[in-house]
């Protein structure tokens, strides 16, 4: 592929993810009113899981030419994009309002989920009984799910007296066209991001970019690419429930669905190296916990803590291309971090909670 192929391929790619994730947030609100469902619900559900389709898709594959244990990278480095990345750049587009049944459940949730995959990974490799287990989490998710959204809609239907049965149809007719524009979006999505990675791989190879760090950047965000469109389109759009559940709800459904999905299907156990278990996946517990406190500000996810996020992903790619190509600044890289940047980010967050819950004392 030649530069103006590559080009025409980055713009084309970038067109679509506009235009699909634009069809997604509209159809997904859509389905949310016509439903009578919150939009935090819909994005955890319906458009998390679309847009966690290219990962399912590359774990599958991998399984199905015996290269399973790479569904854990595919996973673990995802759920890392997810968060420090596509929220901390949600969060510099707008503050971001969280739910407080982000903050009750659904992180906490994502936080248990992140460290069982650790648990069950101590032996090297996730058993099928094991990948069972993380499966069934995900089915218990969406059953519960499914009867808060249940109980929800019928408050605000008691509410509303006699006009949810007149409406009936013409909210299924609503759903439904809601439905087709989040399978026109997703398509659009698959394909945008597909020719968007194509393309940024032919311009670094005529740039001389190494394999290794293509490998590591361009293809490894290449899978987020749907969530990254998404979640910033709902944030310019207002959709902010949209925006934060999206993300949580893929960090579920990765864990839970592809790996266990992967894990069943598989006829291998699948392999976790011991580089994931010592580095990669404390990573993504650390991310998920750092959801908490920051959560708890306000409710909010200010511009401020966008900006730590995206600060943290860059530090972390940083890491990986260092520690890629055997550079000593890794080691030193890992130990500013560790030593310093970290812990006083801690101690930052933790002030600014015990400031915030003092505030709210007061005002009652």
């Amino acid at each position: 592929m030649g530069m103006a192929e590559a080009a025409l391929a980055i713009v084309g790619g970038l067109v679509l993810l506009l235009a699909g994730g634009e069809l997604l947030v509209r159809g997904a609100v859509a389905i949310a009113a016509a439903a009578r469902v919150a939009p935090l619900v819909i994005g955890l559900t319906v458009v998390a899981f679309g847009t966690s389709a290219p990962e399912l898709a590359v774990s599958l594959r991998s399984a199905a030419i015996g290269q399973a244990d790479l569904a854990v990278g595919n996973v673990v480095g995802s759920n890392i994009f997810n968060v420090l990345l596509i929220l901390g750049a949600s969060a510099l587009i707008t503050p971001l309002a969280v739910s407080s049944q982000l903050i009750r459940f659904d992180v906490p949730l994502m936080i248990v989920a992140s460290v069982a995959l650790l648990l069950v990974g101590l032996d090297g490799a996730i058993d099928r009984w094991e990948a069972s287990v993380l499966f069934a989490g995900l089915l218990g998710y969406l059953l519960w799910t499914f009867l808060q959204a249940r109980k929800d809609a019928a408050t605000s239907g008691d509410s509303l007296g006699g006009e949810e049965t007149e409406n009936r149809p013409a909210g299924s007719r609503a759903v439904l066209g809601g439905l087709i524009l989040v399978g026109i979006g997703l398509a659009l999505l698959t394909f945008g991001s597909h020719w968007l990675v194509l393309g940024c791989v032919a311009l670094a190879r005529l740039a001389g970019v190494s394999e290794l760090i293509i490998g590591l950047t361009i293809v490894a965000v290449g899978t987020s690419l749907p969530e990254v469109a998404t979640s910033i389109l709902a944030a310019v759009r207002g959709q902010r429930d949209i925006a934060v559940g999206n993300i949580v709800g893929s960090n579920l459904f990765n864990i839970l669905c592809i790996l266990g999905l992967t894990g069943l299907v598989t006829p291998r156990p699948i392999a976790i190296s011991p580089a994931a278990l010592r580095f990669d996946i404390p990573v993504m517990i650390a991310v998920a916990v750092a959801c908490l406190p920051i959560f708890f500000t306000g409710r909010r996810i200010a511009r401020w803590e966008g900006a730590l996020f995206l600060f943290y992903y860059v530090v972390y790619v940083a890491f990986l291309v260092l520690q890629a190509l055997g550079h000593e600044a890794a080691g030193t890289l890992a130990s500013v971090m560790i030593l310093f940047v970290i812990p006083l980010t801690c101690v930052t967050l933790v002030v600014t909670v015990v400031r915030d819950h003092r505030n709210t004392q007061k005002s009652l």
